[in-house]
C-alpha cells in the first residue's frame, strides 16, 4: 500500500515510521511510505506555509495555496485514485472500523495540518476528516502517524498470523480477553487452569466471557453495539450481578 503524507514538519517521522512493525512493514514491501516537505511547493524565498488570518485572531492559519499544489500533485503522483485524509479535531473519529475502511484503499494521502487550522478552501480536496480525539495537539503530526500504524497493521502479511488482527480489543466489538505466558505460576499468582487444560472449545469459552466481563467492566459503552448472543446476554446480567450489584 502507498502511504504520502503531507507536512512541515517531515523530521518527526524519521524515528517512529522506520521502527517496529512500520518498518518491517516498509523493508518487506507491503508498505510504501513517502513523507513531503509541504514547503516544497511554496513560490517565495521564505518557503511561507501560513499567514494571518482574516478577520483578525491569534495564531497562523496554513495557505490554501501550497496545500492545493502539494495535495494536487501527490495525488496525480499516485495514480489519482488514493484517499486524501485530513487530520482535524471535527473529523471522523478514528476507530477500528475506520482503519480496516482505510487498509481497504489503493492508498492514502494525508494531510497534516498545523498552527490555528488549515484555510477551509483546502477542505473540498479531502475525501474525509479524521481525528483521533477531543483534544488538542500541536499539529497533525502525531495523528498522521496513529492512523498509518493502525491501518499498516491490518494489511495483508504484515503481522505474519491471520488472527493477530483478528481477535484484538474493538476488532470484534469487545475488548481482548486476558492474555497469559510462561512461567504457569508467578510470585503466587498462576494461570486459569482452563489455559492449561487443552480443550480449544472450553479455552474459547473462556475468552469469550472474559472479553465480556473487561468490556462491562471498563468499556460498558461498547456492548451497546457489540454483537451479542443470547448466551453473552445471560452471561452479562451474571456479572452485572455479581460484580456490579446489578447497576447498569
Amino acid at each position: 500500500m502507498r502511504i504520502d503524507v503531507i507536512t512541515v514538519m517531515p523530521d518527526m517521522f524519521d524515528g517512529p515510521m522506520s521502527a517496529s512493525i512500520i518498518g518491517i512493514a516498509r523493508d518487506r514491501g507491503f508498505l510504501d511510505l513517502a513523507i513531503h516537505d509541504l514547503r516544497d511547493w511554496t513560490s517565495d524565498k521564505h518557503r511561507t506555509t501560513d499567514d494571518y488570518p482574516f478577520g483578525g485572531g491569534p495564531g497562523m492559519v496554513m495557505k490554501p495555496d501550497p496545500l492545493y499544489a502539494a495535495i494536487e500533485d501527490v495525488t496525480a503522483r499516485s495514480g489519482g485514485d488514493a484517499r486524501v485524509l485530513l487530520t482535524t479535531p471535527q473529523g471522523r473519529r478514528l476507530n477500528q472500523a475506520l482503519a480496516a475502511e482505510l487498509a481497504e484503499s489503493s492508498g492514502l494521502v494525508i494531510v497534516c495540518g498545523r498552527y490555528e487550522g488549515i484555510d477551509d478552501r483546502v477542505r473540498r480536496l479531502a475525501d474525509l476528516e479524521v481525528s483521533v480525539g477531543d483534544y488538542v495537539l500541536s499539529g497533525g503530526e502525531l495523528p498522521a502517524m496513529v492512523i498509518v500504524d493502525a491501518v499498516t497493521r491490518l494489511l495483508p502479511g504484515v503481522l505474519g498470523h491471520s488472527e493477530s488482527t483478528s481477535e484484538e480489543s474493538f476488532t470484534w466489538g469487545l475488548l481482548e480477553y486476558p492474555q497469559y505466558t510462561r512461567p504457569a505460576s508467578f510470585r503466587g499468582m498462576s494461570v486459569p487452569d482452563v489455559l492449561l487444560s487443552g480443550d480449544h472449545a472450553k479455552v474459547a469459552e473462556w475468552r469469550r466471557q472474559q472479553a465480556l466481563r473487561k468490556t462491562l467492566q471498563l468499556r460498558p459503552d461498547l456492548l451497546q453495539t457489540a454483537d451479542l448472543s443470547e448466551s453473552d446476554l445471560e452471561y452479562i446480567e451474571r456479572v452485572r450481578e455479581e460484580v456490579l450489584g446489578g447497576d447498569e
